[in-house]
């Protein structure tokens, strides 16, 4: 045997299991499924997206925060601003409204000598007191602004009926700011007790029941609204549609609606002079009292009623009555007597008083 077909023996003999293998496996059919490769789970991308997403808003978040402060801020200054005019829109207002009142007091104040000699003011009562002098008589003026109804009443002398005191000793009983004496009286003569003049009201009751004005007597007082109320009433029903609150009696109106009225001839001459007491209100409402000094009761002193009209209707008084007067006109204001009581210079207990509080 050559040497080439020594080769080709071996070449057979080292191939011959791999042909044997190659011929099995086409004789049998068998198929080889190689591995796919491996995809990345679909959870990845979810979760990548829902990542995006997320940094996305956060990002818009940042510009709508950043936009909400910016708007925030500004309303936040236009509230500043707008907080600062109101307050200077409320001043202006209250200055406003202040202003007519100034005016008011400028007024009253130049006809009563121009100079308020006292004042009290509270959330309840304005009071302001004038000294002022005519030709025939020196005059004290109390101007009183009534903001409720507790800056002002009526009491009886002692708190009871037959009982007297004098205007001071019921504004210390009380602790009351000022007073004025009130109504006129009766005394009787067996029990030397001294009784209210008429139809008398006290904390919106009458004393001792409603009488029908008789010789010119004239019911004084201030309604439930804190208006000055007054007139003669011949029944009952007529005063009580007025609401009053307090009052007294005694003679005579001296005006209503501004216009004079006619003095009852009596009250004319008998005294001519005196120590008056007159109360009268001005178209707003607020009070005017007027108490006078005289040396005596027997008519050389004081004023006359017609000159206390004549002053009254110069002040702009709407409606104004007399009150009782004489020993009787009493002035306090803040624990002293401001007027010269013509009793030797005494305080005549009384028996009703109008008192007024802070």
């Amino acid at each position: 045997m050559n040497p080439i077909q020594q080769i080709n023996r071996v070449m057979l003999l080292a191939l011959a299991p791999f042909l044997g293998a190659l011929g099995f496996l086409a004789a049998a059919q068998l198929s080889v499924e190689f591995p796919k490769p491996v995809e990345r789970p679909q959870v990845d991308l979810q979760l990548r997206e829902s990542l995006q997403s997320a940094l996305t808003k956060l990002d818009r978040s940042k510009e709508d925060a950043a936009l909400t402060r910016t708007t925030v801020e500004k309303y936040f200054q236009f509230y500043a601003k707008s907080a600062d005019e109101a307050a200077r829109l409320s001043k202006l207002a209250e200055a406003a409204a202040e202003r007519p009142a100034a005016i008011f007091d400028t007024r009253v104040a130049s006809k009563l000598g121009g100079k308020v000699n006292r004042s009290a003011s509270s959330a309840n009562i304005d009071l302001k007191l004038y000294t002022f002098s005519e030709e025939r008589y020196k005059g004290y003026a109390l101007k009183v602004n009534l903001k409720t109804d507790k800056g002002m009443t009526m009491v009886l002398g002692g708190d009871k009926v037959g009982g007297s005191e004098t205007t001071l000793q019921a504004v210390r009983r009380y602790g009351a700011v000022a007073g004025v004496n009130a109504g006129g009286f009766a005394d009787d003569a067996k029990t030397g007790k001294r009784y209210p003049l008429s139809t008398t009201m006290v904390g919106g009751k009458y004393v001792y029941g409603f009488e029908p004005s008789f010789e010119d007597l004239t019911f004084i007082g201030l309604s439930t609204d804190r208006k000055l109320i007054g007139g003669k009433f011949y029944k009952q029903e007529d005063l009580d549609k007025l609401k009053p609150s307090f009052g007294s009696t005694f003679v005579p109106i001296l005006l209503q609606n501004g216009k004079k009225q006619p003095i009852p001839p009596q009250w004319v001459s008998s005294p001519a002079r005196a120590p008056r007491t007159v109360v009268g209100s001005f178209k707003n409402d607020q009070l005017l009292f007027i108490v006078t000094d005289g040396y005596d009761e027997r008519g050389n002193s004081g004023a006359t009623l017609a000159e206390l009209q004549d002053k009254l209707q110069s002040l702009g008084i709407k409606d104004a009555y007399n009150l009782d007067g004489g020993g009787s006109s009493s002035l306090i204001f803040d624990g002293q007597v401001i007027n010269h009581p013509s009793d030797n210079g005494k305080l005549r207990p009384l028996a009703t008083n109008f008192l007024f509080f802070k």
